[in-house]
């Protein structure tokens, strides 16, 4: 008889759904793909449908249910920092108190009642609702399903329960907590307090920090030292709370936040000026340091050479990137939906191994199939969805699909590509694409404001086939899940001229860098995804043709989606984005379709406006 554990988290943000079958990951999904609305926070009752589809079960197959964190500590830490820190707060704790008492601190009644809708059963038969905790969850979602036996495990996010960071020690089927840093006490919040200082949205903007650092200046690192952090060598720190307002308020900084840095926080969509960058680039590097102060710690306490990583830190691919070149760690396996999202999937795993006791099972390269845990769509339910919107579009054979978009992408263009199971994660990795060359230097500035409809400053990720990669750039390793920035590889560079290397800021953007410029940020970096043919063997033949084409085995991979718009998970999503867009042409499956054929082609492309920006 089989064992079905479905994991669920909600109620904060990147709300989602993972179900285990017999301890192995059969589906997983966010509900924003099916909600079309980013980092929907909702109870995932289009995820958990989705999961249980593709399992070929109904709820009452469950055995039991679990959420990704405990709501009653959390409410604790709530009421405890409150009490603390009052009078300050009040505002905060009157908005937020309504909202615990009718619906978060009796959670269980919610749940089960938005349970028993999906499955059309009473409470009474509703599977076995369980809780872990939210650092427990993010820890079993980086050690279990990761390659190795045994395991160091650091989860670093804003806040769980009480935790922040928190280092654990995995062995077998067991994960045992070792420490933690408790709130408010935050790495997660300290950058997301620059996200907003910076003018992006918090809990959302932080990877366009990451991305905004490399034109700015380390001119703040000093007084972020000096003012806001007391650093220790072995990693632990302490935040000055002079200078927030998360722990009380509905903001993140306030005024002598913005007296230490020049002023206060940017209006979104204002203008980027160096401060902003200048306060990207400090935060990035202190991040940096503390990440690999605590590694080093970790690895001195445990004596293990394998490493885990989750926790939405665990998505700064900069200092993942640092942490593989110089961290004391020989491996290291990060879970690819490292943000609550998956929370929902290690609150399952830790379900089945914690709380039924279950041996757990190793694999390699890991138990994630390559994050393509989503839905997928037959034929006929493509042509239907396609008919629908009266798409004109020609149905190819697999080798012929394949060598025409590969000679489409060497001539210029930007095609959407939609193939297999949706990714889970915020990474597009090849299901849910939008492809281009890397070898042309307008491309970047044109699939951004053209096509995503974002800042011009955003970096794009290359898809590189994994026995190329280390021909591109100075890494040898793999990268499966776009999670590990490395530099360009020195064949690659082109001599930058004098005039040129005087340039700074936004201007250095314009500068061709290396052969494949359109994926090489402005400090000779790249966020690589290595491509192989197990995982996604379409991908694969894609770049492996391009290559023999164009000599080139890079493609551009940006998600598939315009500012503001979660990834799409249809066929439907996925034609209503490629006709407001300047994407050329779209492949779904193995439906070939021309921007010029399309009957509304010249309705109109200037985004959609339907998406609040992120």
């Amino acid at each position: 008889m089989t064992t079905a554990i479905l994991g669920i988290s909600a109620y904060y943000h990147d709300s989602a759904a993972a179900l285990l079958v017999d301890g192995g990951v059969v589906a997983a999904a966010q509900e924003e793909r099916f909600s079309r609305r980013k980092h929907d926070a909702r109870f995932p009752t289009r995820a958990i449908k989705s999961c249980l589809t593709q399992a070929g079960i109904d709820l009452s197959a469950v055995s039991s249910v679990v959420y990704y964190e405990k709501p009653l500590i959390k409410f604790e830490r709530l009421l405890e920092t409150y009490l603390q820190l009052a009078p300050r707060g009040l505002g905060s704790f009157v908005t937020a108190m309504p909202i615990w008492i009718k619906e978060k601190l009796f959670l269980k009644s919610t749940l089960r009642a938005a349970l028993a809708e999906i499955g059309g059963v009473g409470n009474t038969v509703c599977p076995k609702l369980l809780f872990a905790e939210h650092h427990q969850s993010h820890a079993a979602s980086a050690f279990y399903p990761s390659p190795f036996e045994s395991a160091a495990v650091l989860c670093l996010d804003g806040v769980g329960e009480w935790a922040t960071t928190s280092a654990w020690f995995g062995q077998g089927r067991m994960l045992t907590p070792l420490w933690e840093i408790r709130f408010p006490h935050s790495i997660g919040l300290l950058y997301s307090a620059f996200t907003y200082h910076a003018g992006f949205k918090v809990n959302s903007g932080e990877y366009k920090l990451m991305g905004l650092a490399p034109y700015g200046k380390p001119r703040f690192v000093d007084k972020i030292y000096d003012r806001l952090i007391d650093l220790h060598d072995d990693g632990s720190f302490r935040l000055n709370l002079d200078y927030f307002e998360f722990a009380t308020g509905l903001r993140m900084t306030n005024q002598q936040f913005s007296e230490l840095f020049d002023g206060p926080p940017r209006v979104a969509e204002g203008s980027i000026t160096q401060r902003e960058m200048d306060l990207a680039r400090s935060i990035q590097l202190v991040t940096e340091d503390i990440v690999l102060r605590l590694a080093r710690t970790l690895q001195r306490e445990t004596g293990v050479d394998a490493l885990c990583l989750a926790g939405g830190v665990a998505l700064n691919c900069v200092a993942n990137g640092r942490l593989i070149r110089e961290g004391p760690f020989r491996s290291i396996w990060i879970q690819p939906a490292s943000g609550d999202a998956g929370g929902a999937l290690g609150a399952a795993w830790a379900g089945w191994h914690h709380h039924l006791e279950r041996p757990r099972t190793v694999k390699h390269p890991d138990r994630m199939i390559g994050s393509y845990l989503g839905p997928a769509f037959s034929p006929d339910q493509v042509r239907k969805e396609l008919d629908a919107h009266g798409a004109v579009y020609r149905e190819l054979p697999e080798e012929k699909l394949i060598e025409e978009t590969a000679v489409l992408i060497a001539d210029g263009a930007v095609v959407g590509w939609f193939q297999g199971r949706m990714e889970f994660g915020p990474r597009a990795l090849g299901a849910r694409s939008i492809i281009g060359d890397p070898r042309r230097v307008d491309m970047q500035s044109t699939m951004n404001l053209k096509i995503k409809f974002r800042e011009s400053f955003r970096p794009f990720a290359p898809a590189v086939l994994k026995d190329k990669v280390s021909h591109y750039f100075s890494f040898d390793g793999v990268s499966p899940y776009m999670l590990v920035v490395a530099e360009i590889h020195p064949n690659q560079r082109l001599v930058i001229s004098q005039g040129d290397n005087e340039r700074f800021g936004i201007e250095t953007l314009k500068i061709q860098r290396s052969k494949i410029p359109a994926v090489t940020h402005v400090d000779f970096s790249a966020r690589i995804q290595t491509v192989d043919s197990e995982t996604n063997p379409r991908f694969y033949r894609l770049i492996e043709t391009f290559q023999a084409r164009t000599g080139c085995g890079v493609l551009i991979n940006t998600s598939f989606n315009v500012r503001g718009e979660p990834i799409v998970c249809t066929p439907a999503d996925a034609y209503r984005c490629f006709m407001q867009t300047e994407i050329d042409y779209l492949v779904v499956e193995n439906f070939f379709l021309a921007k010029q054929d399309q009957p509304a082609v010249g309705q109109d492309t200037g985004g959609m406006s339907e998406f609040e920006l992120d």
